[in-house]
């Protein structure tokens, strides 16, 4: 027999679990579908997540980016704001909160303006990334700014690395955690030597100046006669 089945020969002391023999009942009504015309849902807003959603055979596969454009307009996942995306998706706010409170990039309390995540994952840990996240934590006291170390960034060859506003840099020094956070503070670029996206893509490197070298032929002539392979 089966623990959940409850008491048996070989368990005669377990309890019976309630949901085997009653089923569960639901601690408060049956959450509804709201309708748009009952949570105010920007225009754009709703424009942009019925884009999203047409880009889906089903609508379920739009949850996260139609999450990710409310915590845009509202900077973390509103209670208002789900609501808004479940009217326009057909929802219940149940089923995106579901989402947005399982995902490390979605946020269902309020966070600062700005977000930093430092990856502490094994390359960037071995090169110190749990230094460089304790010095942005200590350098981003008191500003508007939302700090977090996260598994895995998935950018080994710049660790330890960070992303900043949603853009990548590296390799970074823990010394640098204050002068990104001052940077931040002030609206300036941050950090451009250390842009992930400042540096070339592999098919942007320049070929080397100077005559190119034609390859030689084995059947190159030497002293008028042909070399045969």
């Amino acid at each position: 027999m089966s623990p959940v089945d409850g008491a048996g020969i070989s368990n005669p002391n377990l309890p019976v679990d309630i949901a085997v023999t009653k089923g569960r009942v639901p601690g408060r009504s049956e959450e509804q579908i709201p309708e748009l015309h009952e949570v105010d849902c920007p225009p754009e807003l709703r424009e942009r997540i019925e884009g999203l959603m047409a880009r889906y055979p089903d609508r379920r596969s739009a949850s996260i980016p139609a999450l990710w454009a409310v915590q845009e307009r509202y900077g973390w996942c509103t209670p208002d704001g789900i609501r808004q995306a479940a009217a326009v998706m057909r929802f219940t706010p149940a089923d995106l909160e579901s989402v947005a409170s399982f995902y490390d990039l979605l946020h269902t309390d309020p966070v600062g303006t700005h977000r930093i995540e430092v990856c502490t994952n094994i390359s960037c840990w071995m090169r110190g990334g749990d230094e460089l996240l304790d010095a942005f934590v200590a350098a981003g006291e008191g500003a508007d700014v939302h700090i977090t170390g996260f598994e895995c960034l998935g950018a080994c060859d710049i660790a330890p690395m960070a992303s900043i506003d949603q853009r990548y840099y590296g390799p970074l020094e823990a010394a640098e955690a204050a002068t990104a956070i001052e940077q931040l503070n002030a609206g300036a670029d941050v950090l451009p030597d250390k842009a992930l996206a400042a540096r070339p893509l592999a098919g942007d490197t320049p070929p080397p100046t100077g005559r190119n070298r034609e390859p030689e032929s084995r059947n190159r002539p030497i002293d008028g006669e042909v070399r045969g392979g």
